[in-house]
């Protein structure tokens, strides 16, 4: 049995965000640590930080809301272990119009689709968000 700690940790923050917490803890990772670092420059979080150290670090992620209502108002999981989701860069689709962000994995790291158009690359969609 394998973990997705990806999808645990969109899990997680979905909960965050039905329950309006404003900060949410996870277990440290380099992958969790890139995504939230896209979220952040995209504007959909305030900040993360890494508390902790060696084997116990923690990732702290700080939510935005703005009038109590959260940024982020989805965020899916598209590639899952069991089925992964692949596409070149003329087949990443803009999320709701432009508003939402594609966040992939690809040879030059984790990217947003409009890296990815940039670049003239594609790569494994692990989420969405808007």
């Amino acid at each position: 049995m394998s973990v997705d700690i990806v999808g645990n940790f969109l899990t997680v923050i979905r909960n965050a965000i039905a329950v309006a917490k404003r900060t949410i803890e996870v277990p440290h990772s380099q992958l969790k640590e890139q995504i939230a670092h896209i979220l952040k420059e995209e504007g959909f979080i305030v900040d993360y930080r890494i508390d902790g150290e060696d084997v116990h670090k923690q990732l702290v992620v700080v939510l935005k809301y703005k009038d109590s209502e959260s940024v982020i108002h989805e965020i899916v999981r598209v590639s899952r272990p069991g089925r992964r989701a692949y596409c070149g860069c003329d087949e990443i689709k803009p999320v709701i119009g432009g508003l939402g962000v594609t966040i992939l994995t690809s040879n030059h790291g984790i990217i947003t689709n409009k890296q990815a158009k940039k670049l003239g690359i594609g790569g494994e969609i692990i989420c969405t968000v808007w």
